[in-house]
């Protein structure tokens, strides 16, 4: 039989007191207060998963409340740094309008910046992007036939959706990724032999 790894992507809380700034890699606190969609995750996520999270507290946090919400909450997750959001650089701490301000005023449609943009200290999405999907791919044959929950953040969901779908950088971003969202991928290595393929099976479910 195939052996599936079955991915659980969790986007963290809304976070708070942000004041419409790019906060990027900044470690802010999220909003846990609601406790409806933590019981609504912790009863969607499966039994038994390898629980992920970054070193970045909103994760934790968001991830904290889930396992609260499951009387689970000796659970230490596993932090992995390759998982964190976007590093914004010179453009963390900034409005959407100032960095559009910085940048001649020139709009994108979907996101703060072409995938390929680089600010000034910090990542391009595709940047995100190539570290995020061997990240994935060293995780999936680690935990191999488990379930594995991640809790992580926007840029970096849109980045395992374009490796599932083998889509470039810049249409990945089309993809939105909304607050405690749930997003579930499967990694499948079939049993001939030949190449593990990926299947999306939701993406973006409220809870």
């Amino acid at each position: 039989m195939s052996l599936v790894t079955r991915w659980w992507w969790v986007r963290h809380a809304p976070v708070i007191n942000h004041g419409g700034r790019i906060y990027g890699r900044l470690d802010v606190d999220c909003d846990t207060t609601d406790s409806a969609p933590f019981l609504a995750l912790a009863a969607a996520l499966p039994s038994h998963p390898v629980w992920l999270a970054t070193p970045l507290r909103r994760t934790r946090q968001t991830l904290a409340a889930i396992l609260a919400a499951r009387g689970n909450e000796s659970v230490t997750p596993i932090l992995e740094p390759n998982l964190m959001e976007q590093d914004f650089g010179a453009w963390q701490g900034l409005t959407h309008a100032e960095v559009s301000q910085q940048r001649g005023g020139e709009a994108h449609r979907f996101w703060i910046s072409p995938a390929t943009e680089r600010p000034e200290g910090g990542e391009s999405f595709a940047d995100v992007a190539a570290r995020v999907a061997p990240t994935v791919t060293r995780l999936s044959e680690q935990y191999a036939g488990q379930d594995v929950v991640a809790v992580a953040h926007g840029g970096v969901i849109r980045a395992a959706l374009a490796q599932a779908l083998d889509l470039p950088p810049e249409i990945a971003l089309r993809f939105s990724v909304f607050n405690l969202s749930l997003t579930r991928l499967d990694h499948i290595v079939p049993d001939d032999g030949g190449p593990a393929v990926w299947s999306v099976v939701s993406v973006n479910v409220g809870c």
